[in-house]
């Protein structure tokens, strides 16, 4: 029997929640590029409006959700909740396995959260145009169609092996009004310095960040809008979280073990940091963070200050990362290939209220064919990471012979990738398994930047 947990629209959190306002540890903040200082909200004006700046720096635990966003929200929220008993009976498991459905928005993943959040402030505060980047395109296409709904002009640069590997996400960004490039591109002065090292670059999401970000900042009456890893991007997506919470009391059920996929760290954030709240007041969680051990962030990367981007434009952040040069293998989980994590999501792993963990594409697409063949629901392969990590755990209950209760983001639904899904089934697809030596060398880097007061180096783990 199909179990289905749905809010109502009353029912829909009003507010957002922003874990900055009780972490365990405080946040270390944004460092100037050019004079190593905190950044102030002047140096981050060029490139966001004032309103998105204040939730930055906000210490605020609730944040009222605006009228107007609130109503773009209900076009698909709240997002339905449902366990997996069909999953469940596959695995023949004694772990009761829910997953929070984000797939049901217009543009098929999480990343509307905040996409409208973010095009109705700059829409508040005048800006004309707003510019872009995306992986595996999940985060451009949100952008795209919320920039329509608000009458603001859209730019994306996509990742290039995105862009080649996925031209459905093209498609569905040019259908809502946008312009979509690859990157890097010859359109930016950033994007020219790259191709004259490597012409045959595949991108990364810290180009394309490179492109975006200097497309804003020389244009007048435009901004710049990140998916992920920002403090304000965690915000609006907590409404994923603090829905599974109403959702989970409806069930009856609270969770032992709470997963989501790790790139940027914006859906992990979104379900994670409620339930992080209750972890930091005391209640027993394991708060799992799911990332491709082709590109292990959080596993493999130390805790440090560095750039967002590889051409060292955007403010140094204090985060888990492998190094702004370091380019991603290729691999079709495109929207985790980013060198760098959220800081919000970085310290809660120092602080040890979430726990990495690397998982390999190989893993990631038997895991979405079990849940596809056993749900029903092709999840994308981003999801699959936090998928295959919920299969893991409940087989592990069943070995233990406990009933665990795992709840787990399915952030996106998979019907424009299915190309991976053929590249699998025709056997072109393979584990990754990213050389030490590489992560070294794109660190070395990071040598002569200032470094924060915690650390915690992962590379000697290996």
């Amino acid at each position: 029997m199909v179990k289905k947990y749905i809010l109502s629209e009353q029912d829909m959190p009003r507010r957002w929640y922003n874990i900055m306002a009780d972490m365990p540890t405080p946040m270390e903040p944004p460092l100037h590029p050019g004079t190593g200082k905190a950044c102030g909200p002047e140096d981050l004006a060029p490139i966001f409006p004032m309103s998105l700046i204040e939730q930055e720096v906000s210490t605020e635990r609730w944040i009222d959700i605006p009228e107007e966003v609130l109503e773009k929200y209900t076009i698909w929220r709240p997002a339905p909740l449902f366990r997996a008993t069909g999953l469940e009976k596959a695995l023949d498991t004694p772990a009761r396995i829910y997953f929070k459905n984000e797939g049901v928005s217009p543009a098929g993943s999480h990343k509307p959260n905040t996409a409208i959040a973010q095009a109705y402030y700059n829409r508040l505060a005048g800006t004309k145009k707003i510019t872009t980047e995306t992986g595996a395109g999940q985060w451009g296409s949100a952008l795209s169609m919320c920039c329509a709904f608000f009458g603001i002009e859209c730019k994306v640069f996509m990742v290039k092996i995105s862009y080649n590997q996925k031209p459905y996400r093209r498609l569905m960004m040019e259908t809502w009004g946008a312009k979509c490039t690859a990157s890097p591109s010859t359109e930016t002065k950033a994007g020219r310095s790259i191709l004259e090292q490597d012409p045959e670059s595949p991108g990364s999401l810290g180009m394309a960040i490179s492109e975006a970000v200097e497309a804003a900042v020389t244009n007048p009456d435009t901004k710049y809008a990140l998916g992920s890893v920002l403090n304000h991007v965690m915000i609006h997506q907590s409404i994923i979280g603090l829905e599974a919470q109403k959702q989970m009391e409806m069930a009856g059920d609270y969770p032992d073990i709470i997963i989501g996929s790790a790139g940027g760290g914006s859906n992990f954030a979104g379900l994670a940091v409620p339930f992080a709240r209750d972890k930091i007041n005391g209640r027993e969680i394991d708060i799992i963070a799911a990332e491709p051990a082709s590109c292990p962030t959080l596993t493999r990367g130390p805790f440090l200050y560095d750039f967002g981007d590889t051409v060292q434009m955007t403010p140094l952040l204090p985060m888990h990362t492998l190094g702004h040069s370091y380019v991603p293998a290729p691999i079709h989980a495109g929207g985790l290939r980013y060198h760098g994590m959220a800081p919000i999501v970085s310290q809660l792993v120092l602080d040890g209220i979430v726990r990495p963990e690397a998982v390999k594409q190989m893993e990631t697409f038997e895991a979405g064919l079990t849940f596809a063949r056993s749900e029903g629901f092709i999840p994308a392969p981003e999801c699959n990471h936090a998928v295959a990590m919920a299969i893991k755990e409940a087989l592990k209950a069943k070995e233990e012979g406990k009933e665990k209760v795992i709840l787990a983001n399915w952030s996106g639904h998979g019907l424009v990738d299915l190309a991976a899904y053929e590249s699998y089934f025709q056997g072109k697809l393979s584990n990754y398994e990213l050389p030490q030596k590489e992560i070294d060398l794109a660190l070395k880097d990071l040598d002569n930047l200032p470094k924060p007061r915690q650390t915690n180096d992962r590379t000697d783990n290996q």
